[in-house]
């Protein structure tokens, strides 16, 4: 089976859902996806802390390096990026030395246009299409990488998508999907972050604090956004299960690693608190415990916590694979 992109105009975004909308997708999620990211697409780097220069850059090549090793040769000729988002993932890698020239694609339209735009303000050689996972617009054989951060959850037949990523590399091409929930992690990293969401909404109604309360209009919007995470997070994996399903998708040389223990323990509950109070109020000062405290964490995961805890029990999965050479006559 062969695809190609789609020579019409992608649809535009769509950034402001109607109540009717959002109750809609409620009950589809693949509209969900599309209304919640579009939702998020202008502010999304922010709300995150995604930027384009070293904090990142090493943090994207780290996640690569962690799951496919140190031996690889670099660069990959041409990457396509999986629900791209912004371009995080694909732009720092690009930066990294990983790859020469990239491919965006993501179920959203705000997102591609976003990640487009980073990559014009990054000088990066990218193209980009507005595209469903499971349904990749690019012919067979196509691409020497592709890639994905926090994706596969969102994706309705994670093989099927899998089975298409195969099918447009060229044989000896790799995937390298990183950022991925584990079932176990993702248990705790939601209550830390509902009851950090309760604890800042409710301490700010206080007299002292109001000034560090969002208006309520705001965090009315960050609540329907919310309601609409629940549909659009569809997935969480055990690594064990996400290699059995590489494998049952065509890949071979698969590997799944995981990361962020008590990193994660301390992550969700800062990154929702940043949400949860307005903006500008959080200082230089804030950002360096925040970073600096998630970095060190990160330190004790990798070199203490892997030695007795399992893997599934750490927040981010990650998954690499590669697609057979043909077999000789």
């Amino acid at each position: 089976m062969t695809a190609s992109p789609n020579n019409g105009v992608d649809p535009a975004p769509n950034p402001h859902a109607t109540a009717e909308e959002v109750e809609a997708a409620l009950k589809d999620t693949k509209l969900a996806q599309v209304l919640y990211h579009d939702w998020e697409a202008e502010t999304y780097d922010e709300k995150w802390s995604i930027s384009y220069d070293e904090r990142c850059i090493d943090y994207a090549r780290g996640r690569f390096d962690a799951v496919v090793g140190t031996d690889q040769a670099l660069p990959y000729e041409r990457a396509l990026e999986l629900g791209c988002g912004t371009g995080f993932f694909l732009l720092n890698l690009m930066q990294g030395g990983v790859a020469k020239t990239g491919s965006v694609t993501d179920l959203s339209p705000g997102m591609v246009k976003v990640a487009l735009r980073n990559a014009e303000g990054l000088g990066l050689p990218v193209d980009g299409r507005v595209a469903d996972a499971e349904r990749i617009p690019y012919d067979d054989d196509t691409f020497d990488l592709v890639v994905g951060h926090a994706v596969l959850h969102h994706i309705p037949d994670v093989e099927q998508s899998l089975r298409e990523v195969i099918r447009v590399l060229k044989p000896g091409g790799r995937f390298v999907f990183a950022g991925e929930p584990t079932t176990v992690g993702d248990f705790y990293a939601r209550w830390l972050s509902r009851a950090t969401w309760y604890a800042t909404t409710n301490i700010t109604k206080l007299g002292p604090l109001r000034g560090w309360r969002r208006p309520q209009a705001e965090l009315d919007e960050s609540s329907r956004a919310a309601a609409l995470e629940a549909v659009v997070d569809i997935h969480t994996f055990d690594p064990a299960d996400l290699e059995k399903m590489a494998r049952s998708a065509g890949a071979v040389q698969v590997h799944a690693a995981s990361e962020e223990f008590t990193a994660a323990m301390l992550g969700w509950p800062v990154r929702t608190f940043e949400a949860a109070v307005p903006e500008g109020k959080l200082g230089w000062n804030w950002g360096k415990f925040a970073f600096g405290g998630w970095k060190a964490l990160s330190w004790v995961d990798e070199n203490v916590m892997k030695r007795f805890v399992p893997k599934g029990f750490f927040y981010n999965a990650m998954i690499t694979g590669v697609k057979p050479e043909p077999k000789e006559a």
